[in-house]
């Protein structure tokens, strides 16, 4: 006899669940439309986009099937439905973080770490102990130093580093990647000594001004004078450190990624989708020095591929801030008078001119885009006024270009974003590194323009938000928290009045990316028919006040890419309302 457990009486609905549990999983309500592969029930759920009242959601195949009231989604539960009963928590679209090096920050996840370190005691330390473990031939990597935490905020030189690591060679980079720490023999292998060579184009050999000995930094391009001499990372080791990247980004419920990819980068990308193991969708922009050499592969690489695309290329105007290798307007505050490049450094590329403009006008001419790295607010304004030239010219839409970081900008710079439909790339937690320092850099009447979130947002420019990683944590919870909390890395407020509040924040993690690749019809949102990218939180940041530390806190409880289960730390495993029903059907 067939059970119609359709009743309207809620006595007898109970007393159905709790009798004939096994029965009513495997029996389908009559009327229902489809049986979901993954469910998610009793979530409080925010879309991205205006819509109905819904707490729960079912997913067929990769894509959102349905979304509506317990009830309504109850109807699509069958025998072998995955049902997560989410307890009232907050469920969010994936998170899109629009600045990545994966597999650089795959790498870097089994390399030295000095990012916590906390005086010259604890950095020679740490360099000595993973000398102690190093092969013979090999080299020391990593770093992602910085000293400005430090009481005594001294640069590091080379002169640490030799007697804990002889003649193993090391090259640590500072935490923005903009400069690095290298000991005596790596200097050796570069032929680098008092004697030469002179500075490469867009970079800096730093050098005693006594002795003209170099300390051990290297800026921008000077790294690559060492860097040539550093085996070749392998595709195997590079597939490798893909898959721990991919295990840490869902873990911090990132299911995308905008990447500056190196060239080949895709081979390894194409090979964990081919293997199972691509629960992140890539956005890929190759680092090139030759951009013209890759346009044919760019343009013919599989735009509807779900996992990998080619969007456009990276490219290089200047430097950071905190190795004052950004290009300012003016020159830095704390500039002295030995400083070679008081105002800082334009990239070889961006110093030719020439270069420059072909450049961006081929790129755009392919309908592809460029992701340009500009801090300094002279360099931005180049860019600008470069890709001003360009707006508008195609009949087939536009082309966003994007400024990634534009951390500093001249005030009347702003609106040129909106009005020239470039994309503004931050990394919020970037500003909570730079405010311990950017007032000494460039003094404090010059910051109108420094992470100028909200003037930016308010006057219509597309602002999505990434991390950068790994020159800063992959965690997206600790962007939100310096973007609307405005808190330095030292905990004081600098700048509230650039500040977001959690929603805007949110939103330039999840739907503005999307709009920003051309991938806002499948992901982004929360909508019947989109791809299934979703998060459910371990702790609601849309419920924290806004100055509270809890934002940072928050954690991710489930991450689902393409309607499966990718990330599961869900510390609560007991029922809670209604909780027989959703405790036997859950997993």
């Amino acid at each position: 006899m067939r059970m119609d457990y359709r009743f309207t009486n809620h006595i007898t609905l109970i007393i159905a669940w709790l009798v004939f549990p096994a029965l009513i999983i495997a029996q389908p309500a009559t009327d229902q439309i489809g049986v979901a592969d993954l469910v998610i029930m009793d979530a409080k759920i925010w879309r991205g986009v205006e819509g109905p009242y819904a707490n729960s959601l079912a997913m067929v195949g990769d894509k959102i099937a349905a979304l509506g009231d317990e009830p309504a989604i109850r109807k699509w539960i069958g025998p072998n439905t995955k049902v997560i009963d989410a307890r009232r928590r907050r469920l969010i679209p994936g998170i899109t973080d629009s600045h990545t090096h994966v597999i650089g920050g795959g790498l870097h996840l089994a390399r030295l770490k000095l990012r916590s370190v906390n005086n010259r005691q604890e950095f020679i330390a740490a360099v000595e102990a993973k000398a102690k473990t190093t092969n013979p031939g090999s080299w020391i990597l990593g770093g992602r130093w910085s000293v400005d935490s430090w009481s005594s905020p001294e640069s590091p030189t080379r002169y640490w580093l030799d007697p804990v690591t002889e003649d193993i060679p090391v090259l640590l980079s500072r935490m923005d990647g903009h400069s690095a720490l290298v000991n005596s023999a790596a200097l050796r292998l570069a032929g680098i000594d008092e004697n030469g060579p002179p500075d490469p184009t867009g970079g800096e050999i730093v050098r005693d001004p006594k002795t003209h000995q170099p300390t051990g930094i290297l800026k921008e391009s000077a790294m690559g004078l060492v860097r040539q001499f550093i085996p070749a990372t392998s595709a195997e080791d590079k597939y490798q450190a893909l898959l721990r990247a991919v295990k840490h980004a869902n873990k911090h419920g990132i299911t995308s990624v905008h990447d500056m990819s190196s060239v080949g980068d895709d081979e390894a990308f194409k090979r964990a989708y081919h293997d199972g193991k691509l629960s992140l969708r890539i956005t890929s922009y190759i680092q090139s020095d030759d951009v013209f050499k890759h346009l044919d592969f760019a343009v013919s690489s599989d735009a509807n591929h779900p996992f990998y695309r080619v969007a456009g290329f990276k490219k290089y105007m200047d430097g950071s801030l905190g190795s004052r290798t950004a290009y300012m307007h003016e020159p830095f505050a704390d500039a002295t008078h030995d400083s070679h490049y008081p105002h800082g450094q334009l990239t070889a590329f961006a110093a030719d001119k020439k270069r420059l403009t072909q450049t961006v006008e081929a790129v755009y001419e392919k309908g592809l885009q460029l992701a340009v790295h500009a801090i300094g607010d002279q360099s931005n304004h180049m860019l600008l006024d470069e890709y001003e030239r360009v707006a508008g010219r195609r009949g087939d839409g536009p082309v966003r270009h994007r400024i990634e970081h534009a951390q500093h900008l001249l005030p009347s710079d702003v609106a040129r974003f909106a009005k020239l439909g470039v994309v503004a790339s931050m990394q919020p937690l970037h500003k909570a590194d730079d405010g311990r320092y950017a007032e000494k850099a460039i003094g404090k009447e010059r910051l109108a323009g420094s992470y100028a979130f909200r003037q930016l947002l308010d006057s219509g420019a597309l602002l999505c938000f990434g991390s950068d990683w790994p020159v800063v944590s992959l965690n997206p919870f600790l962007g939100i928290d310096s973007a609307v909390n405005s808190r330095t890395l030292e905990g004081k407020v600098w700048l509230p009045s650039h500040a977001l509040t959690v929603e805007e924040a949110l939103r330039a993690y999840t739907v503005t990316p999307q709009i920003v690749v051309g991938r806002d019809k499948e992901l982004g949102t929360i909508e019947v028919g989109k791809l299934a990218d979703l998060v459910i939180l371990g702790r609601d940041i849309l419920s924290t006040g806004r100055h509270t530390k809890k934002l940072s806190e928050s954690y991710v409880a489930y991450t689902v890419v393409g309607g499966k289960v990718v990330y599961e730390n869900d510390k609560k495993k007991h029922p809670s309302k209604d909780g027989f029903l959703k405790a036997i059907m859950r997993p």
